[in-house]
């Protein structure tokens, strides 16, 4: 019997938790059908957060109390941990870094986009933590970077910018995207919007990179010099999370146009997404940008931050005008420009071929990471 292991100790939330979940579940479903098969060992935080059955589990916490217990960890204790395990046929690490293991096979799955963020020494005020990880994360990656047989991503633009900084062939890089949306059949959803545009969305995280100050600058110059009053820009924030989202409100909360809104569900989210005309997207540092997908179901106009993610995720979109993250006043045009019914800069983005290798589903993925099990199972997930 093969062993396969996963580690993802610090795993606990947002999207890295979703795609642990639908790993481990997969797999899970493939070993109830497949008995004594594979032994499968998965190495997380809490075990009651991705509970399968068919699946050992090894819990701990202390790796997540701080990036150094976390290093010593991933490149010092797992390396008896693979030991005490005995022969691993294949070791997937979920968490961007590359453990220091002994395994036939290993593969790492790279969430963090984090390196491309271009910080500002302002970020230190708000978020010293996350602007020092931008700084340290290709030292990160880097140790034992090289054993892998291949690197997860999300989107190409990531795996060709990994390949440049740490010098590794593109074939190395297998493109991952997250499972697209369905197109969700409503009789309000694709109509062509009538003018005027009044409601704009920014769904996000108070975190420094989401770049929420860019919308408040925007709406500055859009309520001050254009004397546009009759706007709402709905954001999810409430404005007490953290030291930026209380700078965020005392200095732009008196803007007429700028409703802090706070954290929304699911379903909240997803009537706010037909309420309004257009969604803002400015973040300045993303893997994916699942909001961008989430909105571009709906088929309406979407204004974003022109880098390679958002070009990337919008792509097969027809109602996209991109701006500069770091200029508010373009930002500020392009609002006006939809208020007043203007729709020339909005464009269709065109779908970009990627190259292999690519999985459009965990099947295609696990027969990447394990080819021998495939070509001698055709079933497999």
């Amino acid at each position: 019997m093969k062993t396969i292991v996963v580690s993802a100790v610090n795993i606990v939330e947002a999207g890295p938790l979703t795609i642990l979940r639908d790993c481990l579940g997969a797999w899970s479903a493939w070993l109830e059908e497949h008995p004594d098969t594979y032994k499968f060992i998965a190495i997380v935080h809490q075990r009651s957060l991705v509970d399968f059955p068919h699946i050992e589990y090894i819990e701990t916490q202390w790796p997540k109390q701080c990036w150094v217990n976390r290093l010593w960890y991933e490149y010092v204790s797992l390396k008896q941990v693979s030991k005490n395990i005995g022969s691993v046929d294949l070791w997937f690490s979920l968490h961007d870094t590359t453990p220091n293991v002994i395994a036939e096979r290993q593969v790492v799955y790279c969430h963090n986009a984090l390196f491309a963020y271009k910080w500002k020494w302002e970020d230190f005020l708000f978020a010293p933590k996350m602007t020092l990880l931008a700084m340290l994360t290709p030292f990160i990656y880097k140790p034992y970077i090289r054993r892998n047989r291949y690197l997860v991503v999300q989107q190409a633009w990531l795996g060709e910018a990994m390949s440049a900084l740490f010098k590794m062939s593109p074939e190395k890089f297998i493109v991952a995207p997250p499972m697209l949306l369905q197109r969700i059949e409503d009789p309000e959803i694709g109509k062509t919007i009538m003018q005027p545009v009044r409601s704009f969305i920014y769904p996000a995280s108070p975190n420094k990179h989401k770049n929420f100050e860019m919308i408040c600058r925007a709406l500055e110059i859009v309520e001050k010099q254009y004397n546009i009053q009759d706007i709402r820009v709905y954001i999810t924030v409430g404005g007490d999370e953290n030291k930026y989202a209380k700078w965020l409100r005392r200095k732009w909360g008196q803007l007429r146009a700028l409703h802090f809104i706070g954290f929304l569900s699911k379903k909240e989210l997803a009537d706010y997404y037909r309420r309004c005309d257009v969604l803002i997207y400015p973040s300045k540092a993303e893997s994916w940008g699942l909001p961008i997908s989430e909105f571009a179901a709906f088929r309406k106009p979407m204004l974003l931050a022109d880098l390679p993610y958002a070009r990337e995720t919008s792509a097969g979109s027809a109602q996209v005008s991109f701006f500069d993250p770091d200029k508010p006043e373009a930002l500020a045009g392009l609002i006006k420009e939809l208020y007043e019914g203007n729709m020339n800069r909005l464009n269709a983005v065109e779908e970009r071929p990627i190259a292999e290798p690519t999985a459009s589903n965990w099947n295609n993925l696990f027969s990447y990471l394990l080819p021998e099990h495939v070509h001698n199972n055709n079933d497999i997930l």
